[in-house]
């Protein structure tokens, strides 16, 4: 639905569940060895701000651990972006919360969206959660943990508007070979179904400095693709500078030794502008790909849900896109069933995605947010509808994806790889063309040892319905 989380989701919701290993016990200042168990649920941008706490707690002695039943301390950093989001945050809540009964946890935490939604339902409703931190609090995750400890309940909400500061040294939670820079926070778009400005505040940028600092310790580290996120990265630098400076932004972090690839991510396509098309060009680093989601065609259902393009503009924008940089890769995505949305509003959806072909598409049936203006709007959609919806798009995708994979058969591509394959002389890579979590992979053939964070020159020999099948074309670079 929203931009913010679409990066997660491709037809049906997906959780990213993310469990942080770490060495060594070393004594509190509290007095105690305290294993810390983090929970991170939602999209790529939550992510980041686990990894901020993530790395305030272990620069102060945690130990992370992935067993439950040994952790001292539990952390649940929720989402709330549609109803099967909130409906995983709260099972895990209560799956948690079921650890502090048994007596395993001394502390529980609730901390992000649905925390800054439903901050009251949670205490009055799970009394065995110890604090509550907003989604510009997360900073305080540390004197949540200590005033528990003692005994009292702790609760933070600061100002939605307020740009949390850097907590320190990140943990990486994606492998170490790419990693989310967050350059922005909230949204001041407005959609009718979305929540998230009412969660997330108004518009602002992260300085360029902390940005390219931040990039440097992360290439430092190992990360080689680097990937920017934001509510929307288009509008980058108007808050802070009086103008769109993300592709000077751009250009900063291509300077950085050992980033290999930068994508970019959630563009919203009425703010794609020339500058940023240029540097895209000229820039060897940059991934010829953008993430521009629309969400409809149909110009009645686009004013209804607040967006600011017509079908017409959306032509023109991808169009433009493929004349300028003719090996871009495009995704989108898209939402069935919004109020109103009749059978001929679906057939123009239909045939929109059939004449623009997308590289990659998601869709979400429409979910109703209470507090937002869609949510009042009369015929809705009966969910069996939306379903049905979605599925004939998906349907139609999976012929576009499969027929634009055989085309890039005999092709060579530079392809990093992220695993093997089990008991197979296999491994699972991405092209420029895939975005982690969210696109299909590469599978590369080879007798050759390859390792994680390795690119590889492979020359694709066949297509599947999302991924693609290849062979390595040469040797490959570290």
């Amino acid at each position: 639905m929203s931009e913010n989380c679409t990066d997660k989701f491709s037809g049906t919701f997906f959780c990213i569940q993310n469990i942080v290993r770490a060495d060594g016990n070393i004594r509190l200042s509290i007095g105690e060895f305290m294993k810390l168990l983090f929970v991170s649920l939602g999209c790529d941008k939550n992510l980041v701000d686990s990894e901020e706490m993530l790395g305030l707690l272990t620069g102060n002695g945690f130990e992370i651990v992935d067993d439950e039943t040994q952790a001292e301390v539990i952390v649940v950093n929720t989402c709330c972006f549609i109803n099967d989001a909130k409906e995983e945050s709260v099972n895990t809540i209560l799956e948690m919360a079921e650890y502090k009964k048994e007596g395993t946890c001394k502390v529980l935490i609730v901390t992000g969206c649905m925390a800054q939604r439903y901050k009251n339902e949670i205490i009055e409703e799970v009394p065995e959660v110890d604090a509550v931190l907003g989604t510009t609090s997360y900073g305080d995750i540390l004197k949540a943990i200590n005033e528990a400890m003692d005994g009292k309940h702790f609760q933070e909400f600061k100002d939605i508007d307020y740009l949390p500061e850097k907590l320190g040294k990140r943990v990486l939670t994606t492998g170490g070979h790419f990693g989310y820079l967050k350059i922005a926070e909230g949204c001041d778009k407005h959609c009718t179904y979305c929540i998230i400005p009412k969660l997330r505040g108004k518009f602002r940028s992260v300085p360029m400095e902390r940005l390219v600092a931040q990039a440097q310790e992360m290439a430092e580290e190992g990360v080689k693709e680097l990937i920017l996120v934001a509510q929307e990265t288009t509008v980058y630098g108007t808050d802070i500078y009086g103008k769109k400076s993300l592709h000077i932004l751009l250009k900063e972090l291509c300077k950085i030794k050992g980033i290999r690839w930068i994508r970019v991510l959630y563009c919203y396509p009425e703010e794609i502008y020339d500058e940023l098309i240029q540097t895209m060009k000229e820039e060897k680093k940059i991934c010829h790909y953008l993430d521009l989601p629309i969400q409809h065609a149909s110009d009645r259902i686009l004013k209804r849900m607040g967006r600011r393009t017509t079908q017409a503009e959306l032509v023109a924008i991808v169009n433009k896109l493929r004349q300028e940089i003719p090996d871009i890769v495009l995704r989108t995505t898209l939402i069935t069933g919004f109020p109103g949305e009749t059978q001929e509003d679906h057939e123009e959806l239909m045939g929109f995605v059939d004449e623009m072909e997308f590289d990659r598409l998601g869709v979400f049936t429409y979910s109703p947010e209470e507090d937002t203006p869609a949510a009042d709007m009369p015929d809705q959609i009966p969910e069996e509808v939306k379903e049905e919806r979605r599925d004939e798009i998906m349907e139609l995708q999976q012929e576009i994806s499969y027929d634009k994979g055989t085309d890039r058969i005999g092709q060579e591509l530079m392809v990093m790889i992220e695993g093997k394959v089990a008991d197979e002389s296999a491994y699972i890579g991405r092209t420029y063309g895939d975005a982690p979590k969210v696109d299909g992979y590469i599978f590369v053939q080879t007798g050759e040892l390859l390792m994680t964070g390795d690119f590889a020159k492979v020359r694709v020999t066949g297509a599947l319905e999302y991924d693609l099948i290849g062979e390595l074309a040469d040797e490959y670079t570290e």
